[in-house]
This record gives structure tokens, sequence and C-alpha cells, in this order.
């Protein structure tokens, strides 16, 4: 995801490009730059109207061209302050990409770079960006439930091995073929074709598939979702509190320093646990 952090900014440039006319005519601006995109497809029409369509392309990038700009002087007297907002570094990218070397030559990543234009319209969706948000923050928990996911597979691949690999073999014969078999059993697709194949071998086969479907399936699948409502719950409050900094003056700054205190304190917070980390440490290595 684009980092977004917002910076308070003071100005009529700043109300314009922050109101919420100017966004719905840059999103429908996308929007229709996108259909010209779509219209580029077609052969026939490319035939007909192909300079038309190429005219109304470069007008769009001339439009995203005015709005970056307009961006970047809205920080006034701090252009630094620019960088600070990832959607901003996005747009620059997306937008000054087109005149870096060899982009421009090449056909392939220039088209690219018209399509990633598309990819803006999400800056002014908020219901877009918390999903977008909340993808991006449930990455690292998922690291854990895919390793828990994989030693599952493991082990209930290597009971099922043991218990129906001679007989069948195409499900079960080797650990590769048993973990790929409890992996499509995830989604408890051909369920009752497995179990059926399976109680011929032995009985005990519901055993295994039962308890494998209320841990594999069951347990993992409600771990990930509460992963993602938590991260949802998360990027919505961090939507929120975007929101509140977009606004200029007075109110702006108080919530940019209530910000920089919370930081501060997170920060400090953490250097206290990792000093009292090393001082248990140092503590049980004297011991």
């Amino acid at each position: 995801m684009v980092p977004q952090q917002t910076v308070p900014r003071d100005g009529r440039l700043a109300r314009l490009v922050d109101s919420d006319p100017f966004n719905l005519v840059i999103a429908a601006v996308i929007i229709f730059n996108a259909v010209v995109l779509g219209l580029e497809t077609f052969p026939a029409v490319m035939e007909s109207y192909g300079s038309t369509l190429v005219l109304l392309n470069n007008i769009c990038y001339g439009i995203f061209v005015v709005e970056l700009i307009l961006r970047f002087a809205s920080y006034g007297r701090r252009p630094q302050d620019f960088f600070r907002n990832g959607w901003n570094i996005f747009d620059l990218i997306i937008i000054g990409g087109v005149w870096i070397p060899g982009v421009r030559e090449n056909v392939t990543l220039l088209r690219l770079l018209r399509l990633l234009r598309i990819a803006r319209l999400l800056r002014f969706l908020p219901d877009a960006r918390v999903l977008l948000s909340t993808v991006v923050r449930s990455l690292p928990p998922l690291g854990s439930i895919v390793v828990l996911t994989v030693l599952i597979l493991f082990l209930y691949g290597m009971v099922g091995w043991a218990m129906f690999g001679e007989a069948l073999p195409n499900s079960w014969g080797t650990i590769t073929r048993a973990m790929l078999t409890l992996f499509i059993l995830l989604t408890l697709e051909n369920f009752p074709t497995y179990l059926e194949e399976a109680l011929t071998v032995t009985p005990w086969a519901t055993v295994f598939f039962v308890s494998y479907v209320l841990v594999a399936a069951f347990v993992i699948f409600n771990l990930l979702i509460g992963i993602i409502i938590s991260s949802m719950e998360s990027a919505r409050e961090r939507e929120a509190l975007r929101e509140a900094m977009d606004k200029t003056g007075p109110e702006a700054d108080a919530l940019a320093r209530i910000r920089e205190i919370k930081e501060a304190l997170e920060t400090l917070e953490t250097d206290l646990h990792l000093m009292q980390r090393r001082k248990d440490q140092a503590g049980g290595g004297s011991s």
C-alpha cells in the first residue's frame, strides 16, 4: 500500500486541492481516461478515431500534470512536506515516470504507466483506501497463519500417507500429493469423494477427515477472519485520522501535535521494552 501521511496546510490553494469538487473532477477525468484506454483496445475504433483518442489521452495527462503541480504548490513554503504524503509520491511516479529516460521509448512500460493512472482513483475513494490498507496490514500476521497451515498440512499429510498411501497412491502416495490433497480439502471441495475412498481403506478415515476439517478449515479460517477484521478496524481509525488531518488551520496544527506526541510515546514505550529486555538478559547472563 502507498503510505499515507497527511501534513496540515493553510491557504486557498490547499483548500482547493482538498475540496470535494476538485477531487470529483479529477476522479471523473481518471474514469474518462480509463474509457479512452479501453477504446484503444478495439482495432476498428483505433482505425477510425485513433488520432482523437491519442489527443484525449494527452489532454487527460495534461490535467493530471496540472493537478500534481497544484498539489505541490499547496504546500507553500514547506515543499518537502509534499513527499510525506504517500499518494503524492505515487502520483509523481505515475505521472512523471513517462519522462524517465528509456521509459518513453518502451511501449510496454509506457502503457503500464498509463494503466496505473487508473489506480489513482483509489485516492478519491475512502472505502477503497480502507480495504487496501486492510489487505496490507493483514500481510504480516498472515505469515504466522501460513506457517501454521503448512505445519498442519505436513502433519496430517504424514498421517494420511501412512494410512492411505499404499491403497490410494494418486492422492496419498507421497507427502507432496498428500499435502496437495489436504490443501484442496481446505475448501471442502470433493470432501465426500475423498472420504468415501478413504473409508474403503480403514474406518478410522472418518476420524482423520473430521478432525482435519475442524482444525484446518474452521480454526485457520476463523483466525484469518479475525486478522482481517482487526486490520480493517485499524485501517478505519487511520482513515478517520487522515480525514481529520486534512482540515486546514489551527485544528490541523493541534491534530498534528497530538499525533507527534502519540508517536513519541509509542517510540518511548518501544525503547523501554528494549531496555527491560536487555536488562533481563544481562541479569540472566550474570547469574
